[in-house]
């Protein structure tokens, strides 16, 4: 599921009859027995989740983190299942979960323009605080890993890389503009090995993306591994007959 959007000022269940969709803030109790005998008493925990139905009609259920934003992976939920289950919680959502999920939203948005107008040190104080809100939040990883690489901060840089290879979100389709940019980045800022680990990562879960393929296989030309260049050149080609770059980059090999 995308990150969500603090667009909504209030949430509300929809019920499927009514020709809308689910989206909103929820909640599920867990009833638990502690003790034995005549001490023994009931616990009920309370869980909160940010919940979106999708076009096919189940559920996509996020949890809450400390911070009271939805994060982390989402789970899909059967429509009844859901249903049966989980509770609307429109007073807590506009009070508590909205401002935060909006602040969230606020700091990214304002640090992806300062990056885009040259101010790193403001981007990177706006990215950061984004990332105490919720620190898999996929826009400010990368953003911060591209404010580093832009600075030339390569250790630093080398540590959020490693935050990003592991948060499969990172190679969403809907972040595909994302991880191309920043593994171009990574390459032209000399980091090749970097950039062809973070490749290898996005491969493994969007193995039928060309463009995926063909920068790669820059990375590979400039580490100097013709052959593995070729492989991706090849692989490309094969999932796209009619890229131009990529026939003009193996014509080019081939005169070599």
């Amino acid at each position: 599921m995308s990150e969500p959007h603090a667009q909504e000022p209030h949430a509300q269940v929809y019920r499927p009859e009514g020709g809308k969709t689910i989206k909103g803030l929820f909640s599920t109790q867990t009833v638990e027995k502690v003790g034995t005998g005549t001490t023994q008493r009931k616990t009920i925990s309370k869980m909160y989740w940010y919940c979106v139905q999708g076009d096919d009609g189940t559920v996509g259920v996020q949890a809450l983190n400390k911070n009271m934003v939805p994060a982390g992976p989402s789970t899909q939920v059967p429509l009844d299942d859901f249903l049966a289950k989980y509770n609307p919680e429109p007073e807590m959502y506009l009070k508590t979960v909205f401002p935060k999920m909006r602040e969230l939203a606020s700091s990214v948005t304002r640090a992806e323009e300062s990056r885009q107008r040259g101010a790193l040190y403001s981007a990177q104080f706006e990215y950061e605080n984004a990332l105490s809100i919720d620190e898999e939040n996929v826009r400010a990883n990368f953003g911060l890993g591209l404010t580093y690489v832009e600075r030339g901060e390569t250790a630093k840089a080398q540590d959020i890389l490693g935050r990003i290879v592991g948060l499969e979100a990172a190679f969403a389709p809907e972040h595909k503009h994302l991880f191309n940019e920043f593994g171009i980045s990574l390459r032209k800022s000399r980091m090749v090995d970097q950039s062809i680990e973070y490749y290898t990562r996005a491969l493994a879960l969007t193995a039928t993306d060309e463009n995926l393929h063909y920068n790669v296989a820059r990375a590979y030309f400039e580490k100097g591994d013709t052959e593995k260049c070729r492989e991706h050149l090849s692989e490309a080609l094969r999932l796209n007959p009619d890229h131009e770059e990529v026939k003009k980059f193996l014509e080019f090999l081939d005169k070599k």
